[in-house]
């Protein structure tokens, strides 16, 4: 029997599958296409009769990843206006009082969205959680700053999203008052933007910030030099009025030739020392400073916020090496350059002395992604652990058996969501299953009550879980003189 729900718009039919309820690309907002793209979002238009939520929506406009990640992951790109949309899997439509996960995918800010196998919340139902993924606008259409549009339109899609959550998740068997927000990445960093920004407030219990930091914010100023930039390519004046009558092919075009020039010449003077510093050539439309929505950075408002949400935040041991590796830049980085590439991210070259000790055997471009690993991730990750409010940390550190990649960046995803068969590109053949069990379960003990198996880290005692195989372990404080010489080496403090 196919399973039929109510929800604030109409009404929607899914699938049973496994003992699991599946009910994909379901309209939270309206559809955000001409004028809309530049506004906040707005309710979807209610339906007559039954829709269909028996195949993922469309998503937000975007490029295909370059080929070396495209080999890793693939790509994403669904054609139609409704891209926001959300999908929900529940163990029991009928049934009431289930935990809660909202997931929030990465992709930089401009690629990715919630219809990726990896994502598939059949795991979570099966353990008796209720699992949502949404999409929300990327790229320019999310974070572009346009003269007479509201900044963030994405982090505005992400809250309205949270709102539809608590307004009809009761209606696919999930508790509103037990919901646990996560992400990956951008979709993280989403998080901890979330955890500071104050319309954002009371719509979660807890938060799961995967590969993340509150750090990855863009000046005002600065970003309207980049929609300045934009507009120019476009040969339209910078309004939301002119952007509005841009085609999202159009927009996608200009957005591609900036991020080249952007990539190709960073210079701080051109585009301003926060997109440049904060974005590291991988992100040019991005959160943004607004005052509002976030009035500072996500790290300094946490680290002055005594009542947080409790927090589960973690990386993998070797993230930087999945943009350093594959793409090729690796080959570029030797004992001669690396004093030059530190430099340029706002690292006094000593660091990699302390690091080097550490790690024998290493190449110049080991180093490189070791100390990068910990600049972006790792240091402000355990800067949480500051908060009264309960911090449990991680380390995923399980290597991928594919030539260099080690334990990168998304490596853990697909252990977190036990799709362990959808991932061998990223994994390699036989990843350990044993490993995906207890991922996955710390996470729905989390999303449950909130203890995911181990001790809170506090700044006295930095307990940092360490998933790996065959064994995982709890460490105290790992590599501290690592952290300890990045924080002193640090140009940009």
């Amino acid at each position: 029997m196919e399973p039929i729900v109510s929800v604030s718009s109409g009404k929607v039919r899914g699938v049973v599958r496994d003992g699991v309820s599946s009910f994909l690309g379901i309209p939270y907002a309206a559809a955000p296409v001409g004028p809309a793209r530049w506004d906040l979002p707005r309710p979807a238009p209610r339906w007559q009769g039954v829709r269909a939520a028996t195949e993922y929506g469309p998503t937000c406009v975007q490029a295909p990843y370059p080929p070396p990640i495209h080999a890793l992951l693939g790509s994403d790109g669904i054609p139609g206006e409704d891209y926001l949309n959300l999908n929900v899997w529940t163990p029991d439509p009928a049934g009431s009082g289930l935990p809660v996960l909202v997931w929030i995918h990465g992709g930089a800010f401009a690629r990715g969205s919630n219809a990726r196998e990896m994502y598939d919340g059949s795991a979570f139902a099966r353990d008796g959680v209720v699992l949502v993924s949404i999409n929300y606008r990327l790229g320019a259409s999310g974070f572009a700053a346009i003269p007479g549009a509201p900044f963030n339109r994405g982090l505005h899609d992400q809250i309205f999203a949270l709102h539809w959550v608590r307004e009809n998740i009761a209606a696919f068997g999930g508790d509103p008052d037990n919901v646990t927000l996560f992400g990956e990445s951008a979709g993280g960093m989403s998080v901890v933007d979330l955890l500071a920004a104050p319309p954002a407030r009371g719509l979660f219990r807890r938060a799961i910030a995967q590969s993340a930091n509150g750090s990855t914010v863009c000046e005002a100023a600065d970003a309207g030099r980049l929609g300045h930039a934009l507009a120019d390519r476009l040969g339209i004046a910078a309004s939301a009025t002119a952007f509005g009558q841009v085609s999202a092919e159009q927009l996608l075009e200009a957005q591609n030739t900036l991020s080249l020039d952007l990539l190709i010449n960073p210079d701080p003077a051109r585009w301003g020392a926060s997109v440049v510093r904060a974005g590291l050539g991988i992100l040019n439309f991005f959160p943004v400073v607004d005052g509002d929505l976030l009035p500072g950075r996500p790290v300094d408002i946490l680290a002055a916020q005594p009542d947080r949400v409790p927090v589960l935040a973690g990386w993998t041991r070797d993230e930087f090496r999945f943009f350093t590796f594959p793409t090729g830049i690796a080959a570029g980085i030797t004992d001669d350059t690396l004093p030059a590439i530190l430099l340029r991210y706002g690292f006094d070259p000593a660091v990699a002395d302390v690091y080097r000790a550490n790690r024998p055997h290493a190449t110049a471009a080991d180093l490189f992604a070791a100390v990068i690993t910990d600049a972006v991730f790792r240091d402000d990750t355990t800067s949480l652990a500051g908060s009264p409010a309960p911090t449990h940390l991680y380390e995923f550190a399980w290597p991928s058996t594919l030539p260099d990649l080690g334990a990168c960046h998304v490596m853990d995803i697909p252990f977190v969501f036990d799709r362990l068969a959808v991932a061998h590109t990223l994994t390699g053949p036989n990843p350990p299953q044993p490993l995906a069990d207890e991922t996955h379960a710390a996470w729905v003990r989390f999303a449950t009550h909130g203890d995911p198996g181990w001790s809170p880290a506090t700044p006295e005692s930095l307990v940092v879980h360490t998933f790996d195989f065959p064994e995982s372990t709890d460490v105290t404080n790992p590599r501290a003189d690592e952290l300890a010489a990045l924080r002193k080496a640090s140009t940009a403090r």
